[in-house]
């Protein structure tokens, strides 16, 4: 299955290649106007998450709930957690009820396609990979990041060659076709926002080719949804 899903991906970032250009870390104010609001609300979406992360074990693994991520998900003994709200147009009506000032804020943004709370455990590594296709974007709001020694943001997100270090309360809008992988160097667990953005003023090909993955990738995700 990863192999027919990497193929897919692979000929999908293909062709969005070929149509839109544009550079690893992008401009939020501008393809996610309501950027200022979620990242007024951090301290909101922290004090939910952190009532989650009071029972990880019961937040499932990355690839528990995605198998095909398994290589980037489960490649060593350290879990990396996803507590989902909405995927792909898909909520899941357990969750939400959990987060109501999250579930709010996204309710009210249509171009918001995905959002969930990421937890990384401690020293666990995200090894390099990249997203499937350019039809939407990646916004990360850091909730809960330790610090180093040092005073630094312990989790390293490397886009593209370029290491970022973003704190409670900082975010960053990006395109996660770029090659990009993670690590916590901390010895804690961080606890991250992260939404799916619809990507917009792209060529009408390519907005029709992303309506359409979108809605096949939210059947699948309805399909599998949890009861």
């Amino acid at each position: 299955m990863s192999l027919i899903y990497d193929g897919a991906a692979g000929l999908v970032r293909t062709l969005y290649d070929k149509r839109i250009s544009g550079t690893p870390v992008l401009d939020a104010r501008t393809h996610f106007p309501e950027v200022n609001r979620f990242a007024a609300g951090w301290q909101d979406f922290r004090d939910e998450a952190l009532q989650i992360a009071a029972d990880l074990n019961s937040v499932p693994r990355f690839h528990e709930v995605m198998p095909q991520q398994y290589d980037i998900s489960a490649n060593d003994a350290r879990d990396w957690r996803m507590f989902i709200l909405k995927a792909y147009g898909v909520t899941v009506a357990r969750n939400v009820t959990r987060c109501p000032r999250l579930q709010a804020a996204v309710q009210s943004e249509p171009d918001v396609l995905s959002a969930m709370f990421s937890f990384l455990a401690p020293g666990k590594h995200i090894p390099p990979h990249r997203g499937p296709f350019r039809g939407v974007l990646r916004f990360y709001l850091g909730l809960s990041v330790p610090l180093t020694v040092d005073g630094r943001p312990g989790t390293v997100l490397t886009i593209d060659g370029i290491e970022h270090r973003l704190g409670d309360g900082q975010w960053l809008l990006w395109d996660d076709t770029f090659r990009h992988e993670v690590r916590n160097e901390s010895d804690v667990v961080r606890i991250a926002l992260l939404l799916d953005i619809r990507r917009r003023g792209m060529p009408l090909d390519m907005e029709l080719l992303s309506r359409f993955l979108i809605r096949m990738v939210g059947a699948a995700v309805w399909l599998r949804r949890p009861t």
